[in-house]
């Protein structure tokens, strides 16, 4: 290895990508720049065209393995359809092999910084309450955005943190109505105590007294659905935490989508919406439209109305053609102890694993005259992809930050050239903040459940084995070093720039329609002088409460 004297020093005003994206630049760096002379036409084509830069929209869902929208022969196995996906696909690109992080705040904040959660310790799914979130420390494609001129929103599930400085109005969005935790608060309500949860976990006042419960306080009660606001404005809660009014969301969140697409479109300004559906309570719905019945593919038959009405009003307003929508999951199926309804699909795994069903989503991209129909794509893509192509479609990509890794890589050849035009053949596949993967192409190589020391059964060929039913050893020897060199060059790349944590403090402050009970979760629930311990440096000496910090006259 060479020395540090030795070592190659990127520019300073260098975007820095993983290690592993310049063993490929290093091979394919001129064809790349002659493809990008002729991709620049393009677009400056289009601005000229238009007088603006392209609107960008995209949409993410829940916990959906491929196949289950886009394909439409699928569909007729599995009970239910959605024409206007499926269409949305066939006049665009089907991806077939994208990536995302393996649930859902890790694949959200992986969207919008462009780097793997491990970097930025957003690799945990936030429960109320977290106490912790997306650090503003971390450029968001909003903020890269912004500083182009966009005007950016935000509607739907961000789960990125319930403290004040993970709220997306602190993110770059001009405009937001989000939900800083999942679908699960939805049981949060009388209802969901009565039916759902064990008996007195909230509201004891529903249940005969406990003689035995002495510190009826550590039940948090102040949960809040939903929280809205403007870039520098105030935060306020949206509705209160009842059943009816967080079925209320979808409806005003779509609601939102569209009239900010029409302000936006009739002043003429570029605009980014992330429009993420929160889809379902977990009490399902009152009827169903579909054969199928369960919760999940109920919930995509009614987000496909939405899309095919989405379509309608872009080309109605006259911008479809300088539009681009991405529609995807945020990772796949919830086959562990989740809903009916959540099935594998194509690929084995779901929700929370390494294997391909976990992390391949289905993903599809429309955009009129500047992609080109019927594609169905093979190449790999990551979703932290799209933080540096949104930014190269806008002519941001002055505006991404130099001073971190970027995960994601520019792959703007890909969605404007079509299959075979990726810039990446490699995937790094974290569990939590632990690596369990590597894809190389065609192979993969899983990194945990080994006995130390030992080579086991750990490699698959994904193209004769897709299911991943098959591990191989002695077949793939040939690759497992260099598959070890990939790890070591990734793990010192990031030694080189080290990871960061979430953002510490108390929950839910800094609103400003706070009801008493929300006020009071961000504020300690016992005077901290009558301990004989420091609570605070405690939490703080936890590996999971890394860069904690409270404001102790709360």
């Amino acid at each position: 290895m060479a020395s540090d004297d030795n070592a190659t020093v990127l520019p300073t005003n260098r975007i820095v990508h993983d290690a592993e994206y310049y063993i490929l630049e290093a091979q394919h760096g001129g064809r790349w720049a002659a493809e990008d002379q002729d991709i620049e036409q393009r677009l400056a084509a289009l601005r000229q065209k238009h007088g603006a830069p392209p609107n960008i929209i995209h949409i993410m869902w829940d916990d959906t393995a491929v196949g289950e929208v886009g394909i439409p022969a699928i569909q007729k196995v599995r009970g239910f359809e959605t024409p206007n996906i499926n269409r949305l696909a066939a006049e665009g690109i089907n991806f077939m092999r994208m990536y995302s992080e393996p649930s859902c705040t890790p694949s959200r904040a992986a969207v919008l910084t462009g780097r793997h959660p491990v970097r930025n310790g957003m690799f945990n799914v936030a429960f109320p309450y977290e106490y912790g979130g997306l650090a503003t420390s971390e450029h968001t494609i909003a903020k890269v955005l912004s500083k182009a001129g966009y005007t950016t929103a935000f509607y739907g599930k961000a789960h990125l943190g319930d403290v004040e400085e993970s709220y997306m109005t602190n993110h770059g969005f001009d405009e937001a109505l989000w939900t800083p935790y999942n679908q699960v608060p939805s049981l949060y309500t009388a209802q969901g105590q009565m039916t759902a949860l064990a008996p007195g976990v909230m509201f004891p006042e529903m249940f005969a007294k406990d003689p035995y419960d002495i510190d009826p306080g550590w039940r948090p009660t102040g949960f809040v659905f939903a929280l809205e606001g403007t870039k520098g404005g105030p935060v306020r809660e949206f509705g209160r935490a009842t059943l009816e009014d967080y079925n209320k969301l979808d409806p005003e969140m779509q609601k939102r989508t569209i009239e900010f697409i029409r302000k936006n479109a009739a002043a003429k300004k570029p605009f980014y919406v992330d429009y993420w559906p929160i889809m379902t309570s977990l009490f399902g719905f009152p009827n169903r439209v579909t054969a199928n019945g369960a919760l999940p593919q109920e919930a995509l038959a009614r987000l496909d109305v939405w899309i095919g009405e989405l379509m309608t009003e872009l080309k109605t307003l006259g911008i479809a053609e300088n539009t681009l929508v991405i529609l995807m999951a945020d990772n796949g199926p919830f086959t562990h102890n989740g809903p009916s309804g959540m099935a594998e699909t194509l690929y084995r795994g779901g929700k929370g694993d390494y294997l391909e069903g976990g992390v391949r989503v289905p993903a599809m991209a429309w955009w009129p005259g500047m992609i080109a129909p019927g594609q169905t794509v093979g190449d790999i893509l990551h979703e932290t992809d799209l933080f540096r192509t949104f930014a190269r479609f806008a002519g941001a990509t002055e505006q991404v930050p130099t001073d971190r890794i970027i995960d994601g890589v520019d792959q703007t050849a890909l969605f404007l050239k079509g299959d075979t035009f990726s810039r990446r053949d490699f995937v790094f596949i974290y569990t939590g903040n632990v690596l369990a993967a590597t894809v190389k192409g065609r192979y993969k190589r899983v990194w945990i459940d080994e006995h130390p020391g030992l080579s086991g059964a750990a490699f698959y060929d994904l193209f004769t084995d897709p299911r991943e039913t098959s591990a191989k050893m002695l077949p793939m020897f040939p690759a497992k070093g260099m598959f070890s060199i990939m790890k070591a060059r990734h793990q010192l790349w990031m030694e080189k720039y080290p990871n960061a944590g979430e953002a510490r403090a108390f929950p839910l402050t800094g609103i400003e329609n706070a009801r008493p009970e929300t006020a009071a979760a961000g504020r300690p629930r016992v005077d901290v002088s009558k301990l004989p311990f420091d609570p605070f440096e405690f939490m703080k000496s936890l590996s999971e409460w890394n860069d904690i910090q409270f404001d102790r006259e709360e």
